[in-house]
C-alpha cells in the first residue's frame, strides 16, 4: 500500500554528549516526511470522501460536522485560527473509527470589503488575490492533516456557488409572509388572491381598478425582499453603506477609520421581522449554549406593551411603550432626528416664552432641527445610546397626553433611535434615568407614577411598586401593581381609540445591499415600474470584470454625497435587452451587490451536494444529512449535527442563516426547520506581546526571560502584555512555522492539550516541546530508533498494564465525544508513561490500542505506526478500542486525609474496606498521628471512596 519512511538523507547529527542521533529518531524532519506521505495517501485513496445517500457506506449512522468557514486573507492562518478546525477533525476521526459516516467539509467566505480594498490599493483584481489566498489556506489546512472531504469545498466567489445564492434571493423576493398561515408563501399565490378578490388590498382600493404600476406597488409591499428608504450608515471615505457591526463606537468605519453618517437612502431590505417570533421561540428546540440563545433573544427583543397616540396640531405621534402604566408621568416627548414627522409638526416660529435652553440658539424651529440633525448624523447608534451628555432641541410643537389632556413639549434628541419602536418616546423622567437626565438639562417637570421603595433617595426610580399620581375622572391606577395597572390603562386607551395593545421587537428588517464591487450581483433588473427578478434560466448573473472597481472617491467629511456603486460604471453590463415574457425590452440591472453575509447564510447546504447543477441541494442529500431526527426529540428541527465557531458570530450570522433556512423550509425546499442542531463555541488562542521603552512592539519570538522574572529584547527590558495575535503586535506565529519546527502532529496535540476546547488560552511556543517529547516517547516505545523496525512483543500484557490500558480506553472513549481533548491526551500520556516505566517491549495488543487511541489527535504518526505494526489498510476506519470492564474495577482506593480542611496525607486501602477499616488506617498514618499529637480527634468523617475528614 505505502512505503516505509527512510532515515534522513543527511548524516546523523551529533548530540551534546558526542553520540550520533539515531537515524530513525522521531524529530521534526521525520515528522514532516511522515506527514507529507500520509497526506498524499489520504488524497490519492480518497479516504475522507463521505458517501451521500444511496452510495456504499451511507448505511452507517451519519454525522455532519462543520466549522464556521474562514475569510481567506493574504496573511494566511495563524496558530489561533485552526483551534476549532483541529477540534472538529479529532471528533470526526474518532467517529469514523466508531462506525459513523462522517461529513467534515471546509470552504471559504470569500466576497467582501477587505479583498476589494486590497485590490484598490494594489491594482490587482480581487478575484486574483482571493484565489491566491484560498490556495494558501488550502495548503495550510492540508499540512495540518485535516480530514476534509475535498470534493465538497466551496468558495462563495465561485460562479456556480453564487448562482444558487442568487437563486435563493430570487425565491425570497418571490415570496411573502402570510401572517394568518404563519409561514412564507409564493408571491404568485398572493397575486392570485388579489385577483380573485379573496384578499383585500391593504388600503381598501379595488384590485381590478388598479393599473399595472399600482398593482406592482401593492405586491412589492408584501415581498420578503424589498426596496425601502431607510436610515443607513453612509461612509463617504469608503464610498459605501456599512452594516452596524462595521462601525466603531465613535462613529467611524472599522476599516480605514473614516467618519460614518446616518443617511436615509433607498436600499434592499429583507423582512426578517416577520420571523421574529419563530426565530425566538425555536431557540428552545436547538442544542446551543444558553448564553448564545440569550444574545439572540436580546437582539430580537420581543416586548409587550401599548401603542399610544399623542395628538399635535400637525399629526398624531405614535409611541410604543412597555410601561403604559406610567403615562400620567409623561412630561415631554422625544422624536428621533430621522423621524418623518419632525418637519410636519414644527411651526414656523418659536412659541412665546420658549426656554432658551430648548432652542439651541437657532432663530426658528426649522433651523434648530436642521443643525441638530446634521450633528446627530455624525454619531454612530452606539455612541448615541451610550453618550451620557443629553442633547436635543425643541421642535416648537406640543402634543396632548391622552390620559390627562396636558400639553407637553416635543423635542428632537439623538438618544432616541428610529430603528427601535416608532422612533418616538413619551418621556417619563420619574421612572427612566435617561429621561431624568434630559429633563434636568432642559428644566422639564418630573412626576413620579411609581411609589419608590422605602429609603430610596435617588433620581429616577426604575423599580416596580404601586402606582401613584395616576388618576383622572374616568380611571385611577393608584395602588395597583405594574401588571394590573398596565392591563387597566391599555383597556382604557383602546376603548377611547387612543392606543392599542401591541407586541414590539428590537429586531429591524435586514439591510441587504452594499455599494461595492466585490459581492454577489442581485438577480434583479428594473423597468419603469420597479424591480423584476430574472427567471431561473438566466442565472447566474456573472459579476463583470471591470477596470475600475474602486468606490467613487468622496470627501470623507462630506455627509451630503450619494453612493455610486462601482457596477454603475459598467455601462454595457448595466443596460441589457431581455425578453421576460412580453417581448424584448431594455432593462437596467441592479448595481448594488449583496453583503458578505449572503453566501454564509446557506453554504452548509451546498456542502451536501456541491456538484448538483439542477438544485442548490438534492432533497435526498438534505434529508439524509440534516433532516429531522425524531430519535433525538419529538420536536427536533434538524440541522447540522455539530457547528463549531467563535462566539463573535453568535447573533448576526446565525440569525441570518436561521432566517433564510426557515424561508426555504416554508417554501418546501428543505425538510429541516433549523440549520444548526448543535452549536459549540471554541475558545481563542491569545499571545503575549512586548513593548520597549519607546512603547513600540518588538518581535515576541526574540524576547527572553531575564534572571529576575522580567523580559528583555536585545538586552533591554521590555513590558509584556496579553491579547490577540496580530501583525501590528509582532506576536503572530503561523502553523507553517510550527509544522516545520515540530511537525503537524505535535502542533495538533499542543493545541488540543493546552486547555478545554471552550476556554481561551495563551500561546507559548516554548511549551510545544512537551507534546513533541510525548510523541517521541511513544515512537521510541514501539520503534527501534537505530533500525526503524517495530519492537513490540507478542506476549500477553501483565495485569497492571491491562488495568492501565483499559482505564485509558474507557477515559478516552468518554472524553473524545465530549470534546474534552486535553483530558484525553493526559490519559494517553499517563498510559505511555506506564509503558515507559515497565521497560522492555510493549505487548502488541497494548501497542495497537495505544496507536488507535492516538490516531484522532495525531493521525500521521499513528498511521505510520499502524503500518509498521503490519496493517496494510489505513486506520481511519479501524475499530476504536473498547474497554474490558473486568480491568476497570479497582482493587484499592486512595483516600486523601484532610485535617481541619487541609490535605495532610493519603492512605491506600482495599476497595471493599468498610468505614471502620478506613478510620483505623487513617488514625494509624504517621502524619496524622503527628498532627493529632496523641489526642483523639473531635470528629472523623469518611466519605466512601473519596476522602477522610479529621477535625481536631
Amino acid at each position: 500500500m505505502t512505503t516505509d519512511i527512510s532515515p534522513a538523507d543527511s548524516a546523523a547529527s551529533p548530540v551534546d554528549d558526542g553520540r550520533q542521533t539515531p537515524p530513525f529518531r522521531y524529530d521534526a524532519d521525520m515528522a514532516g516526511r511522515i506527514e507529507r506521505k500520509w497526506q498524499d495517501v489520504w488524497e490519492q485513496a480518497e479516504t475522507f470522501h463521505a458517501p451521500n445517500p444511496g452510495e456504499p457506506g451511507s448505511e452507517r449512522p451519519k454525522v455532519y460536522l462543520m466549522d464556521m468557514f474562514p475569510y481567506p486573507s493574504g496573511s494566511g492562518l495563524h496558530v489561533g485560527h485552526p483551534l476549532g478546525f483541529i477540534g472538529t477533525d479529532v471528533l470526526g476521526r474518532y467517529l469514523r473509527m466508531t462506525g459513523h459516516n462522517v461529513l467534515h467539509p471546509m470552504g471559504f467566505d470569500a466576497f467582501g470589503l477587505p479583498a476589494e480594498q486590497y485590490a484598490v490599493q494594489t491594482g490587482t483584481h480581487p478575484r486574483a488575490t482571493t484565489e491566491a489566498n484560498i490556495a494558501r489556506y488550502r495548503a495550510q489546512l492540508r499540512q495540518l492533516g485535516l480530514a476534509h472531504d475535498p470534493r465538497r469545498s466551496v468558495a462563495t466567489t465561485d460562479v456556480e456557488f453564487y448562482r444558487w445564492t442568487q437563486w435563493i434571493f430570487r425565491e425570497i423576493f418571490e415570496a411573502f409572509y402570510d401572517t394568518e398561515a404563519g409561514r412564507a408563501r409564493p408571491i404568485s399565490e398572493l397575486r392570485a388572491e388579489f385577483e380573485a378578490g379573496t384578499r383585500a388590498v391593504p388600503d381598501g382600493r379595488d384590485w381590478a381598478s388598479l393599473d399595472e404600476h399600482a398593482r406592482r406597488d401593492v405586491i412589492d409591499g408584501h415581498r420578503l425582499a424589498y426596496i425601502s428608504e431607510a436610515p443607513v450608515n453612509w461612509c463617504p471615505g469608503l464610498g459605501t453603506v456599512l452594516a452596524n457591526e462595521e462601525v466603531t463606537a465613535d462613529g467611524r468605519s472599522e476599516r480605514g477609520n473614516y467618519p460614518v453618517f446616518r443617511r436615509s437612502l433607498k436600499q434592499w431590505k429583507m423582512r426578517i421581522t416577520a420571523y421574529a417570533d419563530r426565530l425566538a421561540d425555536d431557540l428552545d428546540r436547538v442544542d446551543w449554549p444558553e448564553s448564545v440563545k440569550a444574545m439572540q433573544r436580546n437582539w430580537i427583543g420581543r416586548s409587550e406593551g401599548a401603542q399610544v397616540r399623542f395628538a399635535t396640531a400637525g399629526a398624531d405621534i405614535e409611541v410604543f411603550t412597555t410601561r403604559p402604566d406610567t403615562l400620567f408621568g409623561a412630561t415631554y416627548m422625544v422624536l428621533a432626528p430621522e423621524h418623518p414627522l419632525v418637519e410636519q409638526i414644527a411651526p414656523a416660529a418659536w412659541p412665546d416664552g420658549v426656554d432658551e435652553r430648548w432652542t439651541g440658539g437657532a432663530a426658528t424651529p426649522a433651523d434648530a432641527v436642521t443643525a441638530y440633525r446634521t450633528a446627530a448624523g455624525r454619531k454612530s447608534e452606539l455612541d448615541r445610546q451610550e453618550n451620557k451628555d443629553k442633547t436635543g432641541v425643541f421642535t416648537g410643537a406640543y402634543a396632548t397626553n391622552p390620559v390627562n389632556g396636558v400639553e407637553i413639549p416635543v423635542f428632537v434628541a439623538d438618544y432616541v433611535l428610529m430603528g427601535y419602536g416608532t422612533g418616538a418616546i413619551m418621556a417619563v423622567p420619574g421612572q427612566d434615568q435617561r429621561d431624568w437626565d434630559f429633563a434636568t438639562a432642559f428644566g422639564l417637570p418630573v412626576i413620579r407614577t411609581v411609589q419608590p421603595t422605602e429609603g430610596f433617595d435617588g433620581e429616577a426610580f426604575t423599580g416596580d411598586g404601586p402606582a401613584i399620581n395616576s388618576a383622572n375622572d374616568e380611571i385611577s391606577l393608584d395602588g395597583l401593581g405594574v401588571t394590573d395597572a398596565k392591563r387597566a390603562i391599555i383597556d382604557w386607551l383602546t376603548a377611547r381609540g387612543a392606543g392599542d395593545a401591541v407586541v414590539q421587537y428590537k429586531l429591524r428588517d435586514w439591510l441587504f445591499s452594499r455599494q461595492r464591487y466585490w459581492g454577489e450581483p442581485f438577480p434583479i433588473v428594473w423597468d419603469e415600474h420597479g424591480p423584476i427578478a430574472l427567471p431561473e434560466d438566466q442565472l447566474p448573473v456573472v459579476l463583470p470584470d471591470v477596470d475600475d472597481y474602486a468606490p467613487r472617491a468622496y470627501d470623507p467629511a462630506d455627509a451630503n454625497t450619494e453612493p455610486e456603486p462601482p457596477l454603475g460604471r459598467a455601462v454595457d453590463w448595466v443596460s441589457v435587452e431581455l425578453d421576460l415574457g412580453d417581448g424584448p425590452k431594455t432593462y437596467r440591472r441592479e448595481t448594488n451587490t449583496m453583503p458578505q453575509w449572503a453566501g454564509s447564510c446557506w453554504y452548509y447546504l451546498r456542502y451536501l451536494d456541491p456538484g448538483n447543477s439542477e438544485r442548490f441541494v438534492s432533497k435526498e442529500a438534505e434529508q439524509y444529512w440534516i433532516g429531522k431526527d425524531l430519535a433525538r426529540s419529538a420536536a427536533d428541527p434538524g440541522g447540522v449535527d455539530l457547528y463549531v465557531g467563535g462566539v463573535e458570530h453568535a447573533v448576526l450570522h446565525l440569525l441570518y442563516s436561521r432566517f433564510w433556512h426557515k424561508i426555504l423550509f416554508d417554501l418546501g425546499h428543505v425538510t429541516s426547520e433549523e440549520p444548526f442542531h448543535k452549536l459549540f463555541n471554541q475558545g481563542y488562542i491569545q499571545a503575549f506581546a512586548y513593548t520597549d521603552a519607546r512603547g513600540l512592539y518588538v518581535p515576541a519570538e526574540e524576547v527572553v526571560d531575564d534572571a529576575d522574572g522580567g523580559f528583555t529584547w536585545n538586552g533591554e527590558p521590555v513590558t509584556r502584555e496579553y491579547g490577540k495575535m496580530g501583525k501590528s503586535l509582532k506576536n503572530v506565529v503561523t502553523p507553517d512555522e510550527m509544522c516545520d519546527r515540530y511537525g503537524a502532529d505535535t502542533f495538533r496535540l499542543y493545541e488540543m492539550y493546552t486547555g478545554p476546547m471552550e476556554a481561551s488560552r495563551p500561546w507559548s511556543t516554548r511549551d510545544v516541546v512537551g507534546p513533541q517529547r510525548f510523541l517521541q516517547r511513544v515512537w521510541r516505545n514501539l520503534v527501534d530508533e537505530n533500525t526503524g523496525e517495530i519492537r513490540v512483543a507478542d506476549d500477553e500484557p501483565d495485569e497492571p498494564t491491562l488495568r492501565a490500558l483499559n482505564k485509558a480506553i474507557a477515559g478516552v472513549h468518554q472524553d473524545l465525544p465530549a470534546l474534552h481533548y486535553n483530558t484525553a491526551a493526559a490519559k494517553l500520556i499517563e498510559l505511555n508513561n506506564h509503558l515507559t516505566k515497565t521497560g522492555g517491549q510493549v505487548s502488541r495488543p497494548v501497542a495497537e490500542s495505544l496507536v488507535l487511541m492516538l490516531a484522532p489527535l495525531a493521525p500521521h504518526i499513528a498511521e505510520e505506526l499502524w503500518q509498521k505494526l503490519g496493517h496494510d489498510e489505513t486506520l481511519a476506519f479501524a475499530p476504536f478500542p473498547v474497554a474490558d470492564e473486568r480491568y476497570l474495577v479497582a482493587d484499592t482506593v486512595e483516600y486523601p486525609i484532610q485535617v481541619n480542611g487541609k490535605v495532610r496525607s493519603r492512605i491506600t486501602v482495599a476497595a471493599d474496606a468498610g468505614q471502620d477499616e478506613v478510620k483505623a488506617a487513617a488514625l494509624a498514618d504517621e502524619k496524622i498521628v503527628a498532627e493529632l499529637g496523641g489526642a483523639e480527634p473531635r470528629k472523623l468523617i469518611v466519605v466512601p471512596g473519596r476522602l477522610v475528614n479529621v477535625v481536631k
